[in-house]
């Protein structure tokens, strides 16, 4: 059994629950407001960063496909996903991608706006400590997210309709060299 362990810090780098969906967050203290929970969601959410490469080397006799010296990074998607179980017109018109709302009307566009793109992050429950002023958290920021997924519904008798989303997060001509998400990771601590 000397191969059959776990890390002894095990419960101080676990991330447990379903985690929330906000519209903004403050990562160096930690602090939500509650107005900022975008909605509520069944299941749990996805987040996933994954790079396109490019191979120089591929085609060039007598070099190895996959050499370090000759890889690059051409782009990273970042989705993030999931279902809610609640909804108004401002979730409606941001599932929508491009829309406008008036009154109880939500009216969809055929043209984007840049105030379509808007952060939004994903913040989980980590490690032993995560209640309090003093909660370990690891928190996802999604830069210029725009929904991708299109507006669904999936009702049913006797049950709750649900509302599967798809955000993806986009680059900016005004710096292309920012990947649009960050992680934020803070081990919470003893009250």
């Amino acid at each position: 059994m000397k191969y059959t362990q776990v890390p002894p810090d095990l419960f101080k780098k676990i991330q447990i629950n379903a985690g929330i969906i906000v519209s903004a967050f403050e990562p160096e203290m930690g602090a939500i407001t509650a107005a900022n929970i975008l909605m509520a969601t069944s299941g749990g959410c996805s987040f996933s960063a994954e790079p396109s490469f490019t191979d120089f080397g591929e085609d060039i006799d007598n070099v190895p496909k996959n050499t370090m010296e000759l890889k690059e990074i051409e782009s990273i998607e970042v989705k993030l996903s999931g279902t809610a179980v609640t909804m108004d017109t401002a979730q409606a018109k941001s599932f929508m991608a491009a829309a406008d709302v008036a009154g109880n009307k939500v009216t969809p566009r055929a043209d984007l706006k840049a105030e379509d793109f808007k952060d939004i992050w994903w913040i989980g429950d980590y490690s032993d400590e995560n209640s309090g002023d003093s909660a370990g958290f690891i928190a996802i920021k999604i830069m210029n997210a725009l929904s991708t997924g299109g507006f669904k519904i999936k009702s049913d008798d006797k049950s709750k309709g649900n509302f599967d989303f798809e955000y993806t997060g986009h680059y900016s001509i005004k710096n292309a060299e920012t990947v649009p998400y960050e992680v934020y990771i803070k081990t919470g601590e003893a009250a």
